[in-house]
């Protein structure tokens, strides 16, 4: 009985401070909002300041001077030989002069007024051909251009042709190519003289060094084939006199071609009687002796007269 009444008592002081304690609930809540809203409005301050270091910061290491190896780097690359224009002319010109010989001549001297010199010369001449003659000229490739000209006074200028070509690119590769032959040249003449191991490996090594010094060769025999060619271009000059013109010789007609032209027919039939005789006789013997022999024959079956 005491019980129940205690547990009644209790449940009416709670039905009386309920309100009281709703009161106080809503006025706390307002609070704690406040609270998370002012929180929530400090973060992002906190993130776009941090937002706003990380900008300055990837500012300053932009604008930061580079590293010493890419600085290293970059000059490397600014320190390398450009492509420059190397040219190879090359031309040809065709001329038809009066005499050939002083034509020659004049050549050879136009070359050497420049500076070149005549490489090569072939002359055509003989009876009844064209006579012609080609000369190889090499001429200083700053007066090329005057070597071209200077063919205009020997005659009649038949056809010119010129050639270029650049080979600026392929010079600086094979001079890179040389630069790194030589640099492992370097390191394998540093192994041989301290390598202290097996003979097979100092061997090898003996092997790859003569294989880098032959490609060093063969490049240093291409640049100075391509120095060459470009230093001194190549011009070659085509001289031809006038094809002769060749006309019947004095006393000749038609009546004197046709006498000439009966004996020679005179003498082909009898030479031809003559080669047939080859053939003829042996037959002729052989028929003639059949004939005798069919004749004899013939006498002997005829009966005697009484």
């Amino acid at each position: 009985m005491t019980s129940r009444i205690r547990a009644g008592t209790v449940a009416r002081i709670l039905l009386i401070l309920a309100p009281a304690i709703a009161f106080a609930c809503s006025r706390s809540a307002p609070s704690a909002a406040t609270d998370e809203s002012a929180t929530a409005n400090t973060v992002p301050s906190d993130s776009a300041q941090l937002q706003g270091q990380g900008f300055v910061k990837l500012r300053a290491e932009s604008s930061a001077p580079p590293a010493p190896e890419l600085a290293s780097v970059t000059q490397a690359d600014q320190s390398m030989p450009q492509a420059t224009p190397m040219l190879i002319r090359t031309g040809h010109a065709a001329v038809r002069v009066d005499s050939l010989e002083p034509a020659m001549a004049r050549v050879q001297a136009l070359a050497e007024s420049l500076g070149g010199r005549v490489a090569n010369t072939s002359v055509q001449t003989g009876l009844g051909e064209l006579r012609a003659a080609t000369l190889d000229l090499r001429i200083p490739a700053a007066r090329f251009d005057e070597a071209v000209a200077g063919v205009e006074p020997l005659g009649a200028v038949e056809s010119v042709n010129v050639q270029s070509q650049d080979v600026g690119e392929e010079f600086v590769d094979v001079t890179a190519r040389v630069n790194n032959a030589r640099r492992l040249e370097e390191r394998l003449v540093g192994i041989l003289a301290t390598r202290t191991g097996k003979l097979d490996d100092v061997l090898a090594v003996e092997r790859e060094l003569a294989r880098v010094r032959g490609e060093i060769e063969r490049y240093e025999g291409r640049l100075r084939y391509l120095s060459s060619r470009v230093e001194m271009s190549a011009f070659s000059v085509y001289l031809h006199e006038p094809v002769p013109v060749i006309g019947p010789s004095a006393g000749a007609g038609p009546i004197g071609e046709a006498m000439r032209q009966a004996w020679r027919n005179f003498v082909a039939l009898v030479a031809g009687g003559i080669a047939s005789l080859g053939f003829i006789l042996p037959v002729a013997v052989v028929v003639g002796v059949g004939v005798m022999l069919w004749r004899r024959r013939r006498a002997d079956a005829r009966p005697d007269a009484p």
